[in-house]
């Protein structure tokens, strides 16, 4: 069962990371790949306060999510008062350059990973409880991301997103509303981050590499951009086809490139296939559909 329950909470991990990134760069129109490196700030942030500095791990998971939520602030708003799109060269510099710290730094471990973190739960408590929080967590995340998008504020990021010089003529700051996007998505993915770190007690750089950045944007793709439940069904399809290629046992050097060559590949046949994903997004098309057809008439 312990495999199970590892898998499960892998699913719901990649949940929030896969709702939050549809956020930005769904709903939000905000171009960026290196949404990992917050997954990776929460979690190293919350290990080594709780294991070095004898954080609780609740506090220490709530500064993990602060720290990441301040970082991507720092990254998105020198970026984004020039263009948008300095936003997907300066988090990809800022995710490589922190890997980088990651490897070398002694205090988060080096290359060969950070050990030892601190378990959420006592070992009296079942392994169930800690399944049961992150799912609840998880669709509490979707419900998060779908309320934000279909609200006032979903619909002002909709207005900024499709002419941002017309939603600025307006008086609207787009600069304040795709940094706040760009932090409250980040923040998710720091908080996931968190939680990954205290159940699985070890983290190291290459888990938030390149690579897992392109495994959530094939999540997001795949499943259905600017969808409430595309993301989810692309994080439970797409972490659950890897779990089915490794009972094919084939050799690490086969198996690591073929995953990555599965994950590019998908992308690249849904982006000219169905551009829509698996779960398109039939209210927000179906509003565009009709507003176009009442201005025909």
């Amino acid at each position: 069962m312990e495999y199970v329950y590892a898998v499960v909470i892998l699913i719901g991990l990649y949940i929030v990371l896969a709702a939050s990134f549809n956020l930005i760069i769904g709903y939000g129109g905000l171009i960026s790949i290196a949404h990992p490196i917050f997954y990776a700030i929460g979690a190293y942030a919350s290990a080594i306060l709780s294991r070095d500095y004898g954080f609780p791990i609740p506090l220490a998971m709530l500064a993990g999510t602060l720290i990441a939520l301040v970082a991507s602030i720092m990254v998105a708003l020198p970026s984004l008062r020039v263009s948008g799109d300095y936003l997907l060269i300066a988090s990809i510099g800022f995710q490589l350059g922190l890997i980088e710290v990651f490897k070398n730094a002694s205090w988060t471990g080096g290359a060969g990973g950070f050990t030892n973190i601190p378990a959420a739960l006592s070992a009296s408590v079942p392994r169930e409880v800690y399944v049961a929080i992150v799912v609840v967590v998880a669709a509490l995340a979707a419900l998060l991301v779908r309320a934000i998008a279909h609200g006032p504020y979903g619909r002002a990021m909709a207005a900024m997103r499709d002419d941002e010089v017309a939603f600025s003529a307006l008086g609207r700051n787009a600069v304040a509303m795709k940094v706040g996007t760009f932090a409250l998505g980040s923040a998710l993915a720091g908080f996931a981050g968190a939680l990954y770190a205290h159940y699985f007690r070890f983290v190291a750089p290459e888990q938030f590499d390149i690579l897992q950045s392109s495994v959530v944007l094939t999540m997001v793709v795949v499943g259905g951009i600017r969808s409430t439940w595309g993301p989810v069904v692309g994080a439970v399809l797409l972490q659950a086809l890897p779990q089915a290629i490794t009972f094919l046992n084939l050799p690490p050097a086969v198996l690591g490139p073929l995953q990555g060559l599965l994950f590019t590949g998908l992308v690249l046949v849904f982006m000219f296939v169905r551009p829509q994903g698996l779960v398109s997004a039939g209210e927000v098309w179906s509003a565009t559909r009709k507003g176009s057809e009442h201005a025909r008439s």
